[in-house]
């Protein structure tokens, strides 16, 4: 098989990419060590079930929306759990199960950090693009994720982080 190397070009983008990526991650994380004493994935957990029906997920469906392994999810869940913001809860379908419920601390501490979240986003990501680059940027990062979730071998789709552990109904 003979290698692909990239171009000048793809090098180059490819290298923005990273610095870009890492830069922002870091930017992200400070303001939130900073401002709420948790990482951003800790953030993201408690976001993404603030925006969840009755503020539960299951934990498999909560590391899919995320693009984590669920070992990652569980080790940032127990942590959540120990903290009062989240809490366990038996799946209703499946007793191997479980499911990620928010909590009223949780939600509280999630409304405190949003508006420094939310201006750190804004200030390191979107005030520096045109409208035009926010399209773009949307219709790359969409594509690459398609691309990536979605390619037709199947042993891509069985090697998603969420799916690198056996799955129950619940868990």
């Amino acid at each position: 098989m003979t290698t692909r190397w990239l171009t000048p070009e793809e090098q180059r983008a490819w290298r923005a990419y990273i610095a870009a990526s890492l830069l922002l991650e870091d930017a992200i994380d400070r303001q939130l060590q900073q401002d709420a004493g948790m990482p951003h994935l800790y953030y993201s957990i408690l976001s993404v079930l603030s925006e969840a029906p009755e503020r539960r997920l299951r934990m498999t469906e909560l590391a899919e929306r995320l693009k984590i392994t669920r070992s990652r999810l569980t080790y940032a869940v127990t942590r959540l759990e120990k903290d009062g913001m989240l809490r366990r809860e038996a799946c209703r379908y499946d007793k191997r199960g479980s499911v990620a419920a928010l909590t009223d601390e949780g939600f509280a501490v999630l409304e405190r950090a949003a508006p420094g979240h939310v201006e750190t986003v804004r200030g390191s990501l979107f005030d520096r693009l045109s409208a035009e680059q926010v399209g773009q940027l949307e219709e790359i990062s969409t594509a690459i994720v398609r691309g990536l979730q979605e390619d037709g071998a199947r042993s891509v789709a069985d090697d998603l982080p969420w799916r690198r552990r056996s799955s129950t109904a619940c868990s």
